[in-house]
C-alpha cells in the first residue's frame, strides 16, 4: 500500500464533516486566558473545538490577559521609576500598551500632586482614563497636621522650634551669632583663629590679655558729620557738637539750636496768678484773668467758676439716654447695645459683630442700631434659637430631574444609569449616547442603536445571529440548522456569513475511495497513467479577507517517512493573482496566503507532490478549495446597511 498524506490546517483552516464535542464559550473563554497566563501566542493557540466562535472567544480572551499583563507593567513603572523613558520589552504594540498605560498613571498622580480632581474630563481613551483615575486615587496621602508653635499665647519659640537659634547655640559664639553657625565679634573688636572668641588689637609688644579698645577718632574709622567732633568711649565712639548752643536752646542731634519751651520744660516758673508765655530763647509771665475751662461757667459776681449741671439742658445731651452730672462734666448710662463715647460724650451704637466675632451668629452677623441678627449661608436655615444653623434638605423640593442627595450645607445630583449629569447645569440628566463615545466602536461588533438610557446591537440581515452577549454577531451554520439550499448530490460547507455547495466527481480510470478520495486504477504500463497522481484528495478551506501575511493555511506531506526520500511540492493550477506561495518545511510542504486579499473570492487549487522513494517516483495531488469571504463588516453609528 503506497504512502499516505498528514495534512495540517492553520488557525483559518475548518475540516468539512469534523464531528467533536461541543465547547461551551465560558470552557473556550477559560482555554484562552490559562494560555495567556502561560504567556502563549494566543494567534496560533491550539484548537479545543472545529467551531469558529470558539477560537474567537479563546484568542480574545488570551488576548485580554496578556494586554491586562501588560499595562500593569506599565503602571508599575510610572510608580516605581517616576518615569516612562525606560525601553519596555516586547514588541512594537506590546510596548506602546505599556507606555499608555505608564504615561496615564503619571498623568493620574500630577493630577492628585497639583490637588485637581481624579475624575477629570479630559478626551482620553477609555483604557487610559481608568489607569489615570486609579493612580489618583491610590497615590492621594494622609491628611497630618503639625503644631508648629507651643499653644501658650505670645511664647516665643525654642531652640528647638526656630532652626537658628539651634545653629547659634551649637556655635557658642563669645559676642555675636549671625546664623548658619558663623560667629562675629562687637564693633572694635576681631574675631580669634578659633572662630569663636574675640580679642583687641595688638599692643606694645605683645597681645593684651583682655579685649583693648581701638581708638575709632585716633584712626579714622569714626562717622561724625564735619560740624562734630569725635569723642572716643571704650568700645565705642561718640559724636559731639564743635558749636555750643545758648541759654533757652537746646542742641539736636544735627548739631542744630532748638528753642527751649521753658513754660512745658519748667515747674512753675512763674508766680501764682500769673500765666507763662513762651519767647524765642526765653519766656514772660502775664497776670491770670478769669477764663472758666469746659463744664463751667462764671458765676452771677463774675469771679467764680462753678459747675454746668449738662444734664438739665433742653437739648437733652444723652439723646434720651439717662444722664449723671458729674463735676466739671457729664456721664451717660447708655441704653443695652450703646456705649459711652467720653471724648464726644454720647451714646454710640456698639457693633456687636465686630466686637464679638465668631461668638454671637454660627455663620453670618449683621449689624443694627442697639442690636444685632444673625443669618446664614447658602444650603442653611436658621435654628429656632436664631443664632446656630441648620442644614437645608434641598431634595425635598426635588431640583433634580432624576435622584437628588442631600449634602451638608448643598445637594448633589446624580442620574441613572445610562444618563449623564448636564455640564450646563449640573441638574438636568441627559441620555448616554453609548454608540457615540470614543469606545462606541466596540460596544456592538456589527450596527449599533441607541435608545433612551440604553442601546441595543444588531446583525446582518442574512448570515449571522445576535450572541447570547447581545453585543457580538456569531455566525449562523446553515449547514446544521438546515438552512442550506444544497441539492441531496451536494454536500454543505459553511462559511463565515453563509454556505457553499460541494460535489465533486472521480475523473476517468480512478475510483471515489471516501468523502473526499479518489484513487487511480491499475495503469496498462503506459507513460501516461504512470505519471498521473496516484491518488487525488480533495479539501475545503475557508477564512476572512485581509488576513495578515504570510499566513500558512495549508500544510502537505507524506504520512511517513524514509531515510533517502526525496519530496516536491508545488501549486500547479488555481492560483490567479499568485496570492498563494508554496516553501519547503522538513515534513514537506507549506501553503501561505503571500499577497493581502482585499476582496471576496474562490480559489480551486491544485497541489502537487512528487515523492522519490527507492528510486520510484510517485505523484499525489490535492485539490484544495478556498473560500475567502468578506471581514464581518462594522457599520458606523446610524448608517443604514444595502
Amino acid at each position: 500500500m503506497g504512502p499516505g498524506i498528514v495534512i495540517l490546517f492553520s488557525l483559518f483552516g475548518v475540516l468539512n464533516g469534523q464531528g467533536g464535542k461541543q465547547m461551551s464559550i465560558d470552557e473556550c473563554c477559560k482555554d484562552g486566558r490559562d494560555r495567556g497566563i502561560d504567556n502563549q501566542d494566543c494567534t496560533a493557540l491550539p484548537l479545543i473545538s472545529e467551531s469558529t466562535t470558539c477560537r474567537i472567544v479563546q484568542e480574545q480572551c488570551c488576548a485580554t490577559v496578556l494586554e491586562d499583563s501588560i499595562c500593569t507593567n506599565g503602571i508599575n513603572m510610572a510608580k516605581d521609576q517616576g518615569g516612562c523613558d525606560t525601553q519596555f520589552p516586547g514588541s512594537t504594540c506590546e510596548t506602546k500598551t505599556a507606555k499608555m498605560c505608564c504615561d496615564c498613571c503619571l498623568l493620574g498622580r500630577a493630577a492628585q500632586e497639583k490637588g485637581l480632581p481624579c475624575d477629570h474630563s479630559l478626551s482620553l481613551g477609555y483604557q487610559c482614563g481608568l489607569v489615570s483615575r486609579a493612580c489618583c486615587d491610590d497615590g492621594a496621602p494622609d491628611v497630618k497636621t503639625n503644631t508648629l508653635v507651643p499653644d501658650k499665647d505670645n511664647e516665643a519659640l525654642t531652640g528647638k522650634d526656630n532652626p537658628l537659634l539651634n545653629e547659634c547655640s551649637n556655635a557658642k559664639c563669645a559676642q555675636e551669632c549671625v546664623g548658619n553657625g558663623t560667629c562675629a565679634c562687637f564693633k572694635g573688636y576681631k574675631l580669634k583663629p578659633d572662630g569663636k572668641n574675640c580679642e583687641g588689637e595688638w599692643t606694645g609688644g605683645g597681645i593684651n590679655p583682655y579685649p583693648s579698645n581701638i581708638d575709632e577718632c585716633e584712626s579714622g574709622t569714626h562717622n561724625c558729620a564735619p560740624d562734630f567732633m569725635c569723642q572716643n568711649t571704650q568700645g565705642s565712639f561718640r559724636c559731639r557738637p564743635k558749636n555750643q548752643c545758648g541759654d533757652g536752646y537746646i542742641q539736636d542731634a544735627l548739631g542744630s539750636c532748638i528753642d527751649i519751651n521753658e513754660c512745658l520744660a519748667q515747674t512753675g516758673p512763674c508766680h501764682p496768678g500769673q500765666s507763662c508765655m513762651n519767647t524765642v530763647g526765653s519766656f514772660t509771665c502775664q497776670r491770670n484773668s478769669v477764663n472758666c475751662g469746659r463744664g463751667y461757667h462764671l458765676n452771677d459776681n463774675g469771679n467764680r467758676c462753678v459747675d454746668i449741671d449738662e444734664c438739665k439742658g433742653p437739648d437733652g445731651e444723652c439723646a434720651g439716654h439717662g444722664c449723671i452730672n458729674l463735676v466739671g462734666s457729664f456721664r451717660c448710662e447708655c441704653k443695652i447695645g450703646f456705649i459711652f463715647n467720653s471724648i464726644s460724650r454720647v451714646c454710640e451704637d456698639i457693633n456687636e459683630c465686630r466686637h464679638y466675632p465668631g461668638r454671637l451668629c454660627a455663620h453670618k452677623c449683621e449689624n443694627a442700631v442697639g442690636s444685632y441678627k444673625c443669618s446664614c449661608t447658602q444650603g442653611f436655615k436658621l435654628a429656632s434659637d436664631g443664632r446656630n444653623c441648620d442644614d437645608l434638605n434641598e431634595c425635598e423640593s426635588s431640583p433634580c430631574s432624576q435622584e437628588c442627595a442631600n449634602v451638608y450645607g448643598s445637594y448633589q445630583c446624580y442620574c441613572r444609569r445610562g444618563y449623564q449629569l448636564s455640564d450646563r447645569d449640573g441638574i438636568n440628566c441627559e441620555d448616554i449616547d453609548e454608540c457615540a463615545l470614543p469606545t462606541g466602536g466596540h460596544i456592538c461588533s456589527y450596527r449599533c442603536h441607541n435608545t433612551p438610557g440604553s442601546f441595543h446591537c444588531n446583525c446582518p440581515a442574512t448570515g449571522y445571529t445576535l450572541a447570547p452577549n447581545g453585543r457580538s454577531c456569531q455566525d449562523v451554520d446553515e449547514c446544521v440548522t438546515g438552512t442550506h439550499t444544497c441539492s441531496e448530490t451536494e454536500s454543505c460547507f459553511n462559511v463565515q456569513g453563509g454556505f457553499r455547495c460541494l460535489s465533486f466527481e472521480c475523473p476517468p480510470n480512478y475510483r471515489r475511495a471516501g468523502e473526499n478520495r479518489c484513487e487511480r486504477l491499475l495503469c496498462n504500463q503506459t507513460s501516461e497513467c504512470l505519471a498521473s497522481p496516484l491518488r487525488i484528495t480533495y479539501y475545503h478551506l475557508t477564512f476572512p479577507t485581509n488576513i495578515p501575511v504570510p499566513t500558512n493555511v495549508f500544510r502537505m506531506g507524506p504520512s511517513n517517512t524514509v531515510p533517502g526520500d526525496h519530496v516536491q511540492i508545488a501549486i500547479v493550477g488555481g492560483n490567479k493573482g499568485d496570492f498563494f506561495g508554496m516553501q519547503r518545511v522538513p515534513s514537506g510542504g507549506e501553503m501561505a496566503v503571500t499577497r493581502p486579499i482585499t476582496e471576496p473570492q474562490d480559489f480551486e487549487l491544485s497541489l502537487e507532490m512528487r515523492l522519490l522513494r527507492y528510486g520510484t517516483t510517485s505523484t499525489y495531488l490535492a485539490k484544495v478549495l478556498v473560500f475567502v469571504v468578506q471581514e464581518q463588516p462594522i457599520l458606523p453609528y446610524n448608517a443604514i446597511p444595502e
